[in-house]
Parts: C-alpha cells; sequence; structure tokens
C-alpha cells in the first residue's frame, strides 16, 4: 500500500517561508545546511556578528572602489597613479565577481534572483568594468555600483519598516489625479508668464524666445531666482513680483494634498454599520460593540 504522496515542492516553499526574512520570502536558500547555507545566512541576513561584518566589510570596498573610480577620472591623479587605480579597479571587480558569483550559488533559483532588483545592480557593478576592455568610455559607467550602498537598510534594518513606505506611497498614488491638476496649472502659468515676459523684455533682455522665458518663470515661481535672466523694464520687474507672490501662494498646494491623503491614511479603519439601538453608522473596523451606546453590532454579511 503506497503512502500519500507529500506536499508539492512549492507548498513547501511556501511553509518554510513563513516567518522567515523579508529576503527568503522572495529567494529561498538553496540549502538547509552546510556552507551553502552558512554563506546564504552569511550574506543576506544581519543578525549574527559575522552576518553584520559581512555587509560593513562589503560597503567599505564599495566605497573604496566608487572612490578609485572617481579619482582616476581626475587628470592630476591619473597621470601620476593611472597604473595603480587600474590595478585596484580590476582587483575590486574580480572581489565583486567573486561575490556575485557566490550570490548565485547560495540561492536555490539563481535566476530569479539575477533578475531581481539587487541582482542586476550587481550584475552592473561588475559589467561595465569588463566592457571597457571592448569599449574604453564605458570605464566611468562604474561609479554605478554606488547604488549597491543600498545595501546599508539591511544593516540598519530598515527593510522591518517597508509596510510604513507603503503608506507613503499608496497616500501618493491616492492624490496623483489632484496633484496631475496642479502641475498642469503650473505649467498653463509659466507658458502665459514665459509668452509675457518674451514680449515685454524681448531679446535684448534675455528672453530671446518663449522657452527662455519659460525657464524664468520657473525659476521665478520657485522662488529660486538664479538672477541669470532678469528684466530690466519697470512693467517685467512689476510682473515678475506678481510671479513671486503666486510661487509663494500655490507652493504648500501640492504639501497639502499629500498630507490629507497621508492622514487618511493614517487614520482607523472603518466600517459602515448602523447601530441598532441608537442609529450611530460609523465604527471601526474591528469595533463588536456600538462606541456611543455600547450596544452589540450586527454582523455584515
Amino acid at each position: 500500500m503506497t503512502s500519500p504522496a507529500g506536499p508539492a515542492p512549492e507548498a513547501q516553499d511556501d511553509a518554510r517561508a513563513e516567518g522567515a526574512s523579508l529576503f527568503e520570502r522572495e529567494h529561498l536558500p538553496a540549502s538547509t545546511g552546510g556552507a551553502r547555507f552558512r554563506w546564504f545566512r552569511r550574506i543576506f541576513h544581519h543578525d549574527a556578528p559575522d552576518e553584520r561584518n559581512f555587509d560593513l566589510v562589503l560597503i567599505l570596498v564599495i566605497l573604496a572602489s566608487v572612490v578609485v573610480v572617481l579619482l582616476d577620472s581626475m587628470p592630476t591623479v591619473k597621470a601620476r597613479w593611472h597604473a595603480w587605480l587600474y590595478a585596484a579597479e580590476w582587483l575590486f571587480t574580480l572581489a565583486f565577481a567573486f561575490e556575485y558569483g557566490v550570490r548565485l550559488w547560495v540561492v536555490k533559483r539563481p535566476l530569479r534572483y539575477a533578475f531581481s532588483f539587487y541582482g542586476i545592480i550587481d550584475l552592473l557593478a561588475i559589467l561595465p568594468t569588463f566592457l571597457s576592455l571592448l569599449f574604453p568610455a564605458t570605464a566611468s559607467f562604474t561609479v554605478i555600483r554606488a547604488l549597491r550602498l543600498l545595501r546599508v537598510f539591511r544593516v540598519l534594518k530598515l527593510v522591518e519598516y517597508s509596510s510604513e513606505a507603503g503608506v507613503l506611497v499608496q497616500a501618493l498614488v491616492r492624490s496623483r489625479r489632484k496633484i496631475l491638476v496642479f502641475i498642469v496649472a503650473l505649467l498653463t502659468i509659466v507658458v502665459v508668464f514665459g509668452a509675457l515676459m518674451y514680449v515685454v523684455e524681448g531679446p535684448e533682455n534675455g528672453f530671446t524666445s518663449i522657452p527662455a522665458g519659460m525657464y524664468w518663470a520657473i525659476v521665478t515661481v520657485g522662488t529660486v531666482g538664479f538672477g541669470d535672466i532678469a528684466p530690466a523694464t519697470a512693467f517685467g520687474r512689476f510682473v515678475t513680483s506678481l510671479l513671486i507672490v503666486i510661487g509663494y501662494s500655490i507652493i504648500a498646494v501640492p504639501t497639502g494634498i499629500y498630507t490629507a491623503e497621508l492622514a487618511r491614511s493614517l487614520q482607523p479603519r472603518r466600517r459602515h454599520v448602523r447601530c441598532g439601538n441608537c442609529g450611530l453608522p460609523d465604527h471601526e473596523a474591528d469595533a463588536w460593540h456600538c462606541r456611543k451606546c455600547g450596544t452589540v453590532l450586527p454582523r455584515e454579511e
């Protein structure tokens, strides 16, 4: 008599992922023991001292490699130290290539990791140096490995606050239509005032075209005031003063829109269930009793 089949591999993966870290819910370890699992813990976790030390050493190496690229772009430094900097760059590249290979070795689905966000960043950290053998101009793109410093968030355990970050993103998404209307209105003001200043001031005062006037209007309404283009006529200065006042008046509009949506996100979830005793229609989502009279609320079907 044959025994019933065990759970499918996918179900086993899901069960093993419960209670795991955020990374392990996306990328499972290739093994649950031995050297591969130890290296998986050492590379992708930050709880034990050796895991934190690995992250800190990696960050220091990334910073050192970026400094090497920056120094090699300076003519005075490059003329004297180029050979040493070039050797150091290849040393860092080989180290990152080895680390990238280890990361693929310790995860259960290497291709899934390779096409993930951090996997692509890992590849971009080593690819430009190898491409420089064929295309020398790409060597400067090695500074892209500075993006790998995003791993510092694992050391600081900021990944645990991803749900709070989601609240901010959701508030921004919900307010997108209002913000879009605000941007359209702002662009309309910029176009109108840019064209007006092109007519009033003209090329002799720096307003050589309507786009140039629009650039001036954006700088003015943003209350930045670079001063590279400035009105010379009295009417032009009056228009400038008017636009600055408009800028101060509307600068808080998108902030207010976003803040209102964020406040709604932070409020407790509500449900519309009318109390059978006092008729109060609004209660918190997890409430069992009326918040006014204490009567048991009817269940939602």
